[in-house]
């Protein structure tokens, strides 16, 4: 039965949402923490850190180890990421085979500009799922996400050198 409502939670949640595994996280919190209580605030904080860490998309991730969480096996991990796959799959498939007919359309460019505010403002609601007073970061954790930001942004820092430098500062600091 577990298997199951994976499958439909995961499904739906794939299904509907735009943008990638960011704008999945309030979604997939929604379910799994409010809805079904499967894992608290806590634990959802713990797995978005540990899926942004691990190779992939954050959204597959987490499925994943909420599969595994729930289950306590690789079958509920497998189930969760197929659910939360298939949507998007299906989708591109269809889309793929009616392109070609309405490439031209202007009903489908106006709906593509659309998306793209909704796919923000859930990109938004997932950091603000984040940063609540359970899941407060601390201050100094503040100073690092500036410092990382001000050595993206304005110095050009290579991505993967801030996240090992700031893996070496968090391991000491904390």
């Amino acid at each position: 039965m577990i298997y199951l409502q994976l499958f439909y939670t995961f499904f739906i949640i794939g299904l509907f949402t735009f943008g990638g595994g960011y704008a999945m996280l309030s979604l997939i919190q929604n379910e799994v923490v409010v809805n079904h209580s499967w894992i608290t605030a806590g634990e959802f904080t713990d797995m978005v850190a540990i899926s942004q860490m691990t190779p992939g998309p954050i959204g597959i991730n987490s499925a994943t180890y909420v599969g595994y969480a729930v289950s306590g096996n690789i079958f509920g991990s497998l189930t969760a990421t197929i659910a939360v796959c298939l949507p998007s799959f299906l989708i591109i498939l269809t889309i793929c085979k009616i392109y070609a007919r309405f490439k031209e359309s202007n009903i489908f460019a106006s709906l593509m500009k659309t998306l793209r505010p909704i796919v923000i403002g859930m990109i938004g609601a997932a950091a603000g799922i984040l940063i609540t007073k359970e899941n407060f970061i601390d201050f100094t954790s503040w100073i690092l996400f500036a410092g990382a930001f001000i050595a993206s942004w304005w110095l050009k820092t290579n991505p993967i050198l801030l996240i090992i430098i700031g893996g070496v500062i968090g391991y000491f600091i904390y």
